[in-house]
């Protein structure tokens, strides 16, 4: 039986590239969610989304908003199916992104 843990990661857009970024513990952004803090107090939530708003004021990142997603057997994987796609790259080209570098997570966007 899987671990499941559920709870929320930062994400946003790099501005120097456009990349999906994902906020990590270390307060950094990657590009692999699986790097991601998931986060389920509001006080933790309250320290993501503060760390995000500093970065968009040193115009580091944009468009940032918080996610549902959860950490299956040590890998996350976003709740809606748009989120999912953002960790890969384009969803009709599985040959560019993410995807096709293999540093896209464990998950594929739409479940078979």
């Amino acid at each position: 039986m899987s671990d499941v843990e559920k709870g929320q990661v930062m994400t946003a857009n790099r501005l120097r590239d456009g990349d999906a970024v994902f906020l990590t513990r270390a307060g950094i952004w990657s590009e692999k969610i699986d790097d991601a803090a998931l986060v389920q107090e509001p006080q933790a939530t309250a320290a993501l989304e503060a760390r995000a708003a500093e970065d968009v004021k040193t115009n580091h990142i944009t468009g940032q908003y918080l996610i549902d997603a959860e950490r299956i057997d040590g890998k996350i994987r976003a709740a809606l199916t748009r989120e999912r796609i953002r960790t890969l790259g384009p969803s009709v080209r599985t040959d560019l992104g993410k995807q096709a570098t293999g540093t896209a997570g464990a998950f594929a966007a739409v479940e078979a």
